[in-house]
């Protein structure tokens, strides 16, 4: 069934992309491009059709040493329907609704603990550097004094979107709060605090944003060079987009 699904999810984005870029699917040098925009659109889904599961992690250390503590360093739970507030606020619903990280598994959303104090020669995050192919890396921090026009920026960040790729952020120091889509639309919200690591996968509608510290430090990790590029909702017609409902099993 698994092979089916992918088969299918796979024929899908063929035809997808050639009706998208018909002149590349002309001749012998249209095929090789197509070819390429194929890759390049499938390899964000080349490990269990791009959701970076837990169990797909391989290395010489136990999976079991990233996951240890997890929920000391993140939490979920379901958002209120608040939208005028401040968005630096919990949001949390009264009773508060929480989140098990298995849900976020079940999203796509992988949540790690790493060790901070020494993520430079932290030889878990190597292991994830290397299965996952993140070549690159950079480290910025977020807050007031350090940021130009810092409220509007926040506001930006806030901006519902999606990525072709998968965004992996790395909190060393402070705290913020990524807000993901679960399969009913409804917001989740996630609060990763210093040691946590989240892997969003592509095409998953999500937003950023500190809290009431307004501070963070934080790694960004990326497969091919750094690029940023969102897509504001909506963008359904992705197929990254695309995979990521199928994965999640929502109504297509």
């Amino acid at each position: 069934m698994a092979v089916m699904k992918r088969a299918l999810s796979v024929s899908f984005l063929v035809v997808l992309l050639v009706s998208l870029h018909p002149r590349e699917a002309r001749g012998e040098d249209g095929l090789r491009s197509l070819e390429s925009l194929i890759h390049q659109e499938l390899l964000p889904f080349e490990q269990g059709l791009g959701f970076p599961s837990v169990a797909s992690f391989r290395g010489d250390l136990a999976i079991s040493d990233m996951q240890d503590g997890v929920e000391d360093v993140v939490e979920a739970w379901y958002m209120d329907d608040d939208t005028e507030g401040d968005q630096r606020l919990p949001h949390r619903r009264q009773p508060n609704d929480p989140v098990p990280l298995s849900r976020l598994l079940d999203l796509g959303v992988v949540p790690m603990r790493l060790d901070a104090e020494n993520h430079e020669s932290d030889a878990n995050l190597t292991v994830i550097r290397d299965h996952r192919g993140y070549m690159h890396m950079d480290i910025v921090e977020l807050t007031p004094e350090k940021m130009p026009n810092y409220e509007a920026m926040i506001k930006r960040f806030f901006e519902e979107h999606l990525h072709a790729d998968e965004e992996v952020r790395y909190c060393l120091e402070g705290s913020g709060y990524f807000d993901v889509r679960d399969a009913d639309d409804r917001w989740i919200r996630v609060s990763a605090r210093k040691g946590g690591l989240i892997i969003m996968p592509a095409g998953i509608y999500h937003r950023f944003t500190l809290d009431t510290s307004n501070y963070i430090k934080a790694m960004r990790l990326f497969s091919g060079g750094p690029d940023w590029t969102a897509y504001n909702r909506p963008h359904d017609h992705l197929p990254a987009r695309y995979l990521s409902l199928l994965n999640t099993g929502a109504n297509l």
